[in-house]
């Protein structure tokens, strides 16, 4: 079925959620194809963020702009990710069994977070700006994404009661990747992150072997808001 007759299932929740014009399937599909491109392949992301109304998860002001391939500006110094970023992060934790439980350290406007929901089974997230996390759970409950828990908190402490988790996703970059993050991977278990200073950020993926040892590989350039400490 083409973009022009394809409903996404967020619409039969939300009206909103099928846009119009500049956010219409139409422009959604546009993106799919760029970031297809630019060498996305993971057929379950891509049909996620095909389905997902990224335009809800911005001001009303930069609606236009959701489809584009780039950040924008969500208020508190915050921005949303590049859709080729949420993609290949996402990516990196598929790649070889989909996790059941993700922590996603930063939530932001939400929408990293709505697309890992749509493809695991649990998502704990964690966000130091109330009131970044506060519009967060009302996408969330607009868009009947259940399947997320949420909390207010220094997200370089993870959540340690729900720990471990199958996969790890920091969506800020700190200087180094956080031992509190990586105690609470599972075995096996993959953690993304973005470590560095502005201007020189590499993309990581780790994998937690068995014998208790990493397994780290740089992915790529990247640029990120910094990852701070403390709540706001």
């Amino acid at each position: 079925m083409d973009g022009l007759h394809r409903m996404s299932r967020f619409a039969h929740k939300v009206p909103e959620a099928r846009g119009l014009g500049m956010t219409s399937q139409r422009a959604r599909d546009r993106l799919i194809e760029r970031l297809v491109g630019e060498g996305i392949r993971d057929r379950r992301v891509l049909d996620v963020l095909r389905q997902l109304p990224r335009h809800l998860f911005i001001d009303e002001a930069l609606a236009t702009r959701a489809y584009e391939d780039t950040a924008l500006p969500i208020g508190q110094g915050q921005t949303i990710s590049q859709p080729y970023v949420v993609a290949r992060m996402t990516e990196l934790l598929l790649d070889q069994v989909v996790p059941r439980r993700v922590l996603e350290v930063g939530t932001g406007s939400g929408y990293q977070c709505a697309v890992l929901a749509s493809l695991v089974d649990q998502v704990y997230t964690v966000e130091r700006i109330d009131e970044l996390l506060r519009n967060a759970r009302r996408r969330f409950r607009k868009l009947g994404l259940s399947n997320i828990r949420s909390r207010h908190d220094d997200g370089r402490l993870g959540w340690p009661d729900e720990a471990p988790f199958d996969a790890i996703m920091v969506t800020a970059a700190g200087s180094d990747l956080e031992e509190a993050l990586l105690a609470q991977l599972a075995p096996g278990g993959v953690l993304v992150a973005p470590v560095g200073p502005p201007g020189k950020q590499d993309l990581l993926r780790v994998r937690a072997n068995a014998d208790g040892g990493w397994q780290r590989e740089i992915v790529a350039a990247v640029s990120f808001v910094p990852l701070l400490g403390g709540v706001a």
